[in-house]
């Protein structure tokens, strides 16, 4: 085995690295920003349900925020991509119907 096979294996071993590294850090970055918007709605909605402040107003953001991500993990980007398109549905849904309702 010679230097160049060395910096060959070095540059794969590398190239491997790079993409799962972002990979995961891309996995991670979705299931925030999922868990962001859920836990924000969550905790605006308990707000305008019992009245509560701005502290427990963030703190009910980040618990649900820590749970989304808790339970995402296990998940594939695919199903966390079509979770996301469940709740924006959802969410529409709600929307029309405040709007229609009397």
């Amino acid at each position: 085995m010679g230097i160049g096979d060395n910096m060959r294996g070095f540059v794969s071993n590398v190239q491997v690295g790079v993409k799962s590294t972002s990979l995961s850090a891309f996995h991670f970055s979705l299931r925030l920003v999922t868990g962001l918007f859920v836990g924000l709605t969550m905790a605006l909605i308990g707000q305008e349900l019992m009245g509560y402040e701005t502290l427990a107003l963030v703190f009910a953001a980040v618990v649900v925020l820590a749970i989304i991500i808790k339970i995402l993990s296990p998940w594939s980007i695919s199903q966390i991509l079509i979770f996301d398109l469940i709740v924006v549905l959802l969410a529409m849904l709600m929307r029309m119907y405040i709007l229609v309702a009397p």
